[in-house]
């Protein structure tokens, strides 16, 4: 990774970008580097949680709920919530200088659901110091993002068992 960090953003409709930002947190990880984790519009334990539990160079921490959903005004403020909150903590993360690698996970969908400003995430990247690895995830990454980002990878669905009716299923999509 040398001394200068880059935006990575990992988008589009395929299945990926998630299990894509969490083997750069390995990789990263592998080489001693310290990385953060910031989950958006999630709630649940997955199978990652159990396996990094208690790595001393890997925090993952959460800013959703089980079951996200947009319906109702009061179901959506408390997204909107969760979602600042999750962005200053991933905020203080990259600028604190406690960590190399930095990950957004599904950023992109709640900048793209109007619960986080996109100006906010734009002024993190912005504000992101040299060194710092910036990984951005989720489907329909706004326009400014992938202007922004140094590297853009977009997953794009060929075939997909979820439409034969097949469920997510433990250790294989959560």
């Amino acid at each position: 990774m040398g001394n200068r960090g880059y935006v990575q953003l990992y988008t589009g409709y395929g299945k990926g970008k998630s299990t894509a930002a969490f083997g750069l947190a390995l990789r990263a990880a592998g080489h001693g580097r310290r990385v953060y984790i910031g989950q958006f519009l999630k709630g649940r334990e997955c199978g990652e949680h159990r396996a990094l539990d208690g790595h001393p160079l890997i925090t993952i921490e959460q800013f959703g709920r089980e079951g996200f959903s947009l319906h109702g005004e009061g179901e959506r403020a408390a997204e909107e919530e969760r979602a600042t909150r999750g962005l200053e903590r991933c905020s203080q993360a990259v600028l604190g200088g406690g960590y190399d690698v930095v990950v957004l996970d599904e950023v992109d969908v709640a900048s793209a659901c109007g619960l986080l400003a996109g100006e906010d995430v734009l002024d993190l990247i912005d504000a992101r110091p040299e060194h710092v690895e910036l990984v951005l995830t989720g489907r329909d990454a706004p326009a400014a993002l992938v202007e922004r980002a140094d590297l853009v990878t977009e997953m794009r669905e060929v075939k997909h068992y979820y439409r034969q009716g097949v469920l997510s299923r433990p250790g294989i999509e959560y």
